[in-house]
């Protein structure tokens, strides 16, 4: 088990390079049964204007390690993810520090995919709570 997971984490991580993972500074840490975590630094780069986590970074870690969680589920050589909806509610606030995202799987269907993602500081306080659905689409030859 311990080998898949770094398989899945490495997966993951060479799949961000050069997109705005990459540029959020995201990393995949965990995974496992029906999870994934992965972890983005709170500095200036994703601050609002008032010094604070900026709401759409947080949307970012949260579609990323959801989105990017699917593709366990899914024949990456047959299927695709895209994700169709999200919702996030932002409960608390951060200046700076590290934030998690937990994406657990709610509903794993043929052609969607539900998921509860958890944004948490070091400290484990729930800063975002987030619910992404993401279709799966078979991809055109």
């Amino acid at each position: 088990m311990e080998k898949d997971k770094e398989k899945m984490l490495q997966f993951c991580n060479d799949f961000s390079k050069n997109t705005l993972m990459e540029t959020l500074n995201i990393e995949y840490i965990d995974a496992g049964e029906g999870f994934l975590v992965a972890k983005m630094p709170v500095n200036s780069t994703v601050h609002q204007p008032m010094g604070l986590l900026h709401g759409g970074a947080s949307v970012a870690l949260a579609e990323s390690v959801g989105s990017a969680a699917s593709h366990f589920f899914i024949n990456p050589k047959e299927q695709e993810v895209r994700g169709i909806e999200i919702s996030v509610n932002h409960l608390k606030s951060i200046r700076e520090g590290v934030v998690f995202g937990t994406a657990k799987i709610i509903h794993k269907g043929k052609t969607v995919h539900l998921w509860e993602i958890r944004i948490t500081d070091e400290a484990g306080n729930l800063i975002s709570l987030c619910k992404l659905t993401n279709m799966v689409l078979q991809k055109k030859p």
